[in-house]
């Protein structure tokens, strides 16, 4: 079900969930200060209260009213980067519920950069908890078909067309000392970043092992050939009578992955056989969806 920006904004300051675009996915959105509307959210994507969502916000100055702790290198990394897709963990205020965080004493904020989720953001005067809008573990969606193809009517859509970035933002916390850590890559690159250690799959999302995994069709990341599977390269042909070309270059290839994985899915194939990716470390956050869209649970 198609809806206007205009409705949407007052379905979420009503309590309800409804479906926007960012600049990276469709996300699934609810008034974060609303304990029971962000109850919805996991209800609706089947997913665990131990995965954190983030939210969205406005402004900067938004998002300092929602910190406890505004760190310096925060607000940095705000002004630089904002609106984009960067999420940036910091202590929050006893007011965001303990449903948005996971029972975490952090908050993982940003402003997106889509025109329809900032003009949604505006008129609905609240922050907005938002994960990818789709099913948990599976693929998150970069159009509102996939959005309508996961909940059917059940959830209103913004409809703001495809998503140019493609997967989900780069996730980072800030301490009170400045230290930025990396918590999920994202096509974003923050060079003065350091690579966390992950101690819980509840520091940020998507950090479960299986995720952005298509319902149906196992991924699988190698040269072999898979009966009933296609081959989806981006280098060179592999002469496979079934196979898919994605972009050579990583930003083109990211605004493509889920799209792909989307229409594949629906073919009805047995495995989507992926070429393995550079190890360059600009391939880095296509390389860990793909990993875990690779596991089977």
């Amino acid at each position: 079900m198609t809806t206007t920006i205009e409705d949407a904004a007052r379905l979420l300051r009503d309590g309800e969930v409804v479906a926007f675009p960012t600049e990276t996915v469709y996300g699934l959105g609810a008034n974060a200060l609303d304990a029971e509307a962000v109850r919805r959210i996991y209800a609706l994507k089947g997913r665990p209260a131990t995965s954190p969502l983030i939210v969205h916000v406005a402004s900067v100055e938004m998002a300092r009213g929602l910190s406890s702790a505004w760190p310096a290198a925060a607000e940095e990394l705000a002004l630089r980067y904002w609106p984009g897709p960067l999420s940036i963990v910091v202590p929050k205020i006893a007011a965001v519920p303990d449903e948005v965080t996971s029972g975490l004493p952090t908050v993982g904020l940003r402003i997106p950069r889509h025109p329809v989720a900032l003009r949604l953001l505006a008129l609905a005067g609240v922050p907005v908890a938002a994960p990818s809008a789709n099913k948990f573990t599976e693929v998150s969606p970069t159009t509102a078909q996939h959005v309508r193809e996961a909940f059917g009517d059940a959830v209103p859509v913004v409809d703001g067309g495809p998503c140019e970035v493609g997967i989900e933002s780069t996730v980072v916390s800030v301490s009170a000392s400045g230290k930025i850590q990396l918590l999920r890559p994202g096509m974003l690159r923050i060079p003065e970043a350091v690579i966390a250690e992950i101690e819980s799959k509840s520091m940020s999302p998507g950090l479960h092992p299986k995720h952005y995994s298509p319902r149906r069709t196992r991924v699988v990341i190698g040269r072999q050939a898979v009966e009933g599977g296609i081959y989806v390269w981006h280098t060179s042909p592999t002469g496979n009578d079934a196979q898919l070309q994605l972009p050579k270059e990583p930003h083109a290839y990211a605004a493509q992955l889920y799209a792909v994985l989307h229409e594949l899915d629906a073919r009805g194939y047995t495995a989507l056989v992926f070429e393995p990716l550079p190890e360059d470390a600009a391939w880095d956050a296509l390389r860990d969806r793909l990993t875990r869209a690779s596991i089977v649970a």
